[in-house]
């Protein structure tokens, strides 16, 4: 039998379907693509916030906000009763924010559009943010931070991106204290500033017609209206001297964790940092990283790199976990292999290999009708187009 890397075939030629961009009065921007294929409809909000917007003292607001706003009720609807009717329609709901973005998104049955976008709607115009379901999501994130101590790879991580962001809002992490200062009213508050139209846009794709389609959200956020004040998003961070910093935990192990600012998705440097990422760490079994410290040395439990772009700017980071007593040997090890990246041009097999596995990995972006809407929608949320 041949080996497949010997096989030859005709290119394949993939014309993926485009959205349509529809902009409702309010400022609202809609993506809608159609797809009968089954009885489904997935609606994607996506909104301009995060918690680089947590107030000083507060941090950890906006995580609470994307989960309560799921869990904590709407407008004539008990967090309880929400969660009974969705699941009696099948339906799936998921509401988060992280650092830079947050998302509320509906799949459900195209027979049940009508409740389900009434739901939807409400959750991004009147959340109620209900005490109970606050101080719940308070206690679990409480229960969390008191966890991470005992896990020393999440700890590490937490660090680094503190660390990295140091001197921007987006370096703040929540804490025991931060929490117990946020209130109902708070959440309130971020909501208002934060959901509205100006910041806010949706796809509607699956099982329904773009004049449908259109109509519904027109229906139902149509009225929906932004506030006057706009808000800047806080700083980006600034490039440091290079520092070593130590955090010690009672563990037989070491996270060792290198990291640098890297090009954003906007830069001409975006494509090809992500091919000497592949190359250095993040491609796995045949990365250099991963070749050199764990298959030839045996000295790392994991290994490897990443590289988080956002529109704005990127951090490259390269990682191994060891044991206590190959602390020093894998961190030289992983300066050494950095820096000859850096003065070297990857290796003709290794470029091929790289280009090889993002191109192929890209058509997953068009495996369906959400994620192809979704990707559109993406590119104008981080303007990049």
């Amino acid at each position: 039998m041949p080996a497949p890397a010997s096989l030859t075939y005709a290119p394949i030629i993939f014309t993926p379907p485009k959205p349509d961009r529809v902009p409702l009065a309010n400022g609202l921007v809609l993506y809608v693509l159609e797809n009968r294929e089954l009885p489904l409809i997935k609606i994607t909000a996506v909104i301009r916030t995060g918690s680089m917007y947590d107030p000083p003292g507060k941090e950890g607001l906006a995580e609470l906000v994307g989960t309560v706003m799921k869990t904590g009720g709407i407008t004539g609807m008990t967090g309880n009763t929400v969660d009974e009717t969705l699941e009696q329609m099948a339906a799936s709901l998921h509401s988060s924010v992280d650092r830079d973005s947050g998302t509320l998104s509906l799949s459900l049955l195209s027979k049940d559009r009508e409740p389900g976008i009434d739901i939807f709607s409400r959750m991004l115009l009147n959340p109620v943010f209900e005490e109970t379901k606050l101080a719940l999501a308070k206690e679990m994130k409480l229960g969390e931070l008191r966890r991470i101590a005992d896990q020393p790879q999440k700890l590490a991580f937490r660090e680094f991106g503190r660390l990295m962001h140091a001197g921007s809002p987006r370096g703040r992490v929540a804490s025991k204290a931060s929490l117990a200062g946020i209130h109902r009213d708070d959440l309130l508050r971020f909501h208002a500033a934060h959901y509205h139209p100006a910041r806010v846009m949706i796809t509607v794709s699956g099982d329904i017609g773009r004049e449908d389609a259109v109509a519904m959200m027109t229906r139902y956020l149509g009225a929906w209206a932004a506030p006057q004040e706009t808000m800047e998003a806080p700083g980006i961070p600034l490039p440091q001297r290079g520092r070593i910093y130590v955090l010690q935990n009672e563990t037989p192990q070491s996270v060792i964790i290198f990291g640098w600012p890297a090009p954003s998705k906007a830069d001409k440097r975006f494509l090809p940092f992500a091919l000497i990422d592949f190359a250095v760490g993040s491609g796995g079994f045949g990365s250099r990283i991963f070749q050199e410290i764990r298959t030839a040395r045996g000295l790392a439990y994991s290994a490897g790199s990443f590289y988080a772009p956002t529109s704005e700017y990127g951090l490259f980071g390269a990682y191994a976990i060891t044991k206590s007593e190959s602390t020093l040997d894998v961190l030289s090890l992983l300066s050494r292999i950095i820096c000859d990246v850096s003065q070297h041009s990857l290796l003709p097999e290794e470029l091929q290999r790289a280009k090889n596995a993002l191109v192929n990995s890209h058509i997953f972006s068009f495996s369906s009708a959400d994620k192809i809407a979704v990707q559109r929608m993406m590119l104008e949320y981080e303007k990049l187009r």
